[in-house]
């Protein structure tokens, strides 16, 4: 119970009026008094004082103590009432930007300034009002004083370049934009906004090549691919060719050589053809590979297809697989960017007694600065003559970096380890052997255009047995 202010030792039981005051702040349950957990009660009481007690300070009391502390108490609920029911101020400004009533925004924008004008977040919605409204003038002279504060924030560096870009000044926006992917690289929209100052400015083959970094970094950014489109035109189709040696300290080596034609018909399907040309000692084997991928916003991309060809005795007659693949973006500043996660079942037949099924998964994370990893689990069944049927597992890690980047040309790099059997398509891997395997590649972007990626690797298998495989691969984009 809260009183007039004496002990209560002091209370008589004559005369008790009271005054509820309703709380609704659950901020304030520590006053909270009474029968009902929302209201605090306070007593008045006449005759509260014993005898002899002087009665001047009762109605001192009464007078100047008492009311003070209910007002008191009813200013305090005001002032949380009206927090609680503050509306968020950017919200406001984004429908009064919808609207197209800049007067509006621009006074709630200027209040909050006027609150903190050390505030460079807020200075920073004024510029965009600014730009918004058409005051490019003003907008550039506004983050020109915002970065004279603040150096650091890549959002101003990217604002900055808008106005340039509005105001058609390309090099300008360029630099500004330079900036900002200097302080964060892994943002996508950084390098969106790049391809399009690099397209102002005529450089279109190395806008291509900021698209496709864009791209990269956020897989499923449809705003990406339509700025590529718009931009520079669609590049449909990929031709890469390559070829592999495989050399054994226990049998003759191999060599392959393929080639492949991938097709993006358009934002939902894909297809892909692939030629492979086997030399494996005294057999020549070759197959086809062909896949259709369809693919969703929402729902990520799911690939079918199928294999078959000469097999020689080395390669499966027949082929069958499905992958499933689904990508989420986490965020531009934390240490995860992205998600990619990718199921698949492949199917080998090489002939009526003996077949495998490998049931593969992997993720792979987007990290900071155009980093990723990966980490892929295989399980395959096998089925052999006078064996039965087998599982056997494999797994692989890889590490994705960048090396450098210098304007159109970029040059990426990876390392990974792999144990078990990590390859079912010949004949030469499957089987009751335990191997490592540790290797390398990198890719190197001449243009938007073309890459170039040598890879290696050094694989040790039981019974003191080794493969050190070696290859190339070019890409060419039209």
């Amino acid at each position: 119970m809260v009183s007039n202010g004496l002990p209560a030792k002091f209370m008589s039981q004559k005369a008790l009026n009271s005054i509820t005051v309703t709380l609704w702040p659950r901020s304030l349950e520590f006053l909270v008094r009474g029968p009902k957990p929302w209201e605090m009660i306070v007593y008045m009481s006449d005759c509260a004082l014993p005898l002899g007690y002087p009665r001047s300070l009762a109605l001192c009391l009464r007078k100047r103590v008492l009311p003070g502390l209910m007002m008191g108490v009813f200013l305090l609920v005001l002032t949380l009432n009206g927090q609680t029911q503050t509306p968020d101020w950017q919200a406001q400004v984004r429908r009064y930007a919808e609207r197209k009533d800049w007067v509006s925004a621009m006074r709630i924008v200027d209040q909050e300034i006027a609150r903190a004008p050390g505030d460079m977040d807020v200075r920073a919605w004024r510029a965009r009002i600014l730009q918004w409204s058409g005051h490019l003038a003003q907008a550039e002279a506004e983050y020109l004083q915002i970065l004279q504060v603040s150096k650091s924030d890549a959002d101003n560096w990217l604002g900055l370049a808008n106005v340039y870009l509005a105001e058609n000044k390309p090099h300008d926006a360029l630099r500004a934009l330079d900036m900002a992917v200097k302080l964060d690289p892994g943002r996508a929209d950084l390098h969106m906004a790049r391809g399009r100052a690099l397209a102002a400015v005529g450089d279109r083959r190395c806008a291509q090549l900021e698209f496709q970094q864009a791209l990269r970094l956020d897989p499923a950014n449809d705003e990406v691919r339509i700025a590529q489109t718009s931009v520079v035109g669609d590049l449909k189709n990929e031709l890469r060719f390559g070829e592999e040696n495989n050399a054994f300290n226990f049998v003759y080596p191999n060599y392959d050589e393929w080639l492949s034609l991938r097709t993006q018909w358009n934002q939902h399907w894909s297809t892909t053809l692939l030629g492979n040309f086997f030399q494996w000692g005294p057999a020549n084997a070759g197959k086809f590979v062909g896949s259709v991928t369809g693919r969703l916003p929402q729902l990520g991309a799911l690939t079918v297809g199928g294999a078959a060809g000469h097999d020689s005795g080395v390669l499966p007659k027949r082929e069958g697989f499905f992958e499933l693949d689904r990508g989420w973006k986490t965020g531009e500043s934390g240490f995860l960017r992205g998600l990619e996660l990718t199921y698949g079942q492949h199917w080998y037949w090489y002939n009526s007694s003996v077949r495998i099924l490998a049931l593969t998964g992997v993720t792979l994370l987007y990290l900071p600065r155009e980093w990723t990893f990966s980490v892929g689990v295989t399980e395959a069944q096998s089925a052999f003559p006078g064996l039965g049927t087998q599982w056997r597992p494999s797994g692989i890690a890889r590490l994705g970096f960048p090396i450098m980047s210098r304007e159109q040309k970029r040059l990426s790099g990876n390392v990974f380890f792999a144990t078990g059997t990590e390859d079912f398509a010949s004949l030469d891997q499957i089987g009751s052997f335990a191997s490592q395997t540790y290797g390398a590649g990198l890719r190197f972007f001449i243009s938007a255009r073309q890459d170039i990626g040598p890879y290696a690797s050094y694989q040790k298998r039981s019974l003191g047995r080794t493969d050190a495989n070696f290859g190339l691969s070019y890409g060419y984009r039209f």
